[in-house]
């Protein structure tokens, strides 16, 4: 597959994601990253909820469904959320997540909060490390550019450029706006022209 055409395809491996979801047949996760500052970046996968975290509030039938707007809406709580509350201290949450609060606050169309979302996820991962025993995010001081030929940083970047297609293939954003958001924010930040890019993921 190459960067210039775009194609579409959803990741199997989505499942290693959590925190933002919606339902009505579709679902969108956003990953933790859990990169260390000692070492290229990690994921970590998420467990499932088990029986005991159930209540009997979550088996009534008799609850209005929520619209896919307010799912999105719902679920951009939670995602602002979980990262406020695992910001290290003398740490700032990126500009992305008041960027999508405040779409969240105005009542953006579910697609510009998940194109929002998408955005604040690729910075956590650029951005930030993530400590390993309690879960909080510090900024990173790791050199993208010069560690290019590190697998677990090409994994990372393969992980959410794929990632970017499996919205467009689930319809939550559309082509053009996922292209402008590769380029710019994955990119330009490997300092690779489009088509080294796909070269270098292996398309």
């Amino acid at each position: 597959m190459k960067f210039s055409t775009f194609a579409v395809f959803i990741v199997s491996s989505i499942a290693a994601a959590n925190a933002f979801s919606i339902s009505a047949g579709k679902q969108l996760f956003v990953p933790k990253t859990t990169r260390t500052s000692a070492s290229p970046k990690t994921r970590a996968a998420s467990s499932p909820t088990s029986p005991s975290q159930l209540c009997m509030s979550d088996l009534e039938n008799d609850k209005p469904a929520l619209s896919y707007q307010e799912q999105m809406q719902e679920s951009s709580t939670a995602f602002i959320a979980d990262i406020e509350n695992r910001l290290a201290e003398g740490v700032e949450a990126p500009p992305e997540l008041e960027t999508l609060r405040k779409a969240r606050d105005t009542g953006a169309d579910a697609s510009v909060l998940a194109a929002q979302a998408y955005e604040l996820l690729i910075e956590l991962g650029m951005v930030y490390d993530e400590d390993p025993d309690n879960g909080l995010l510090s900024y990173t001081s790791f050199d993208i550019k010069e560690n290019l030929d590190v697998a677990e940083v090409k994994q990372e970047f393969a992980f959410l450029y794929k990632y970017g297609m499996s919205l467009v293939a689930k319809e939550f954003i559309d082509v053009e706006t996922i292209k402008d958001i590769v380029k710019a924010r994955l990119i330009e930040r490997t300092g690779l022209s489009p088509e080294e890019f796909d070269a270098w993921l292996g398309y």
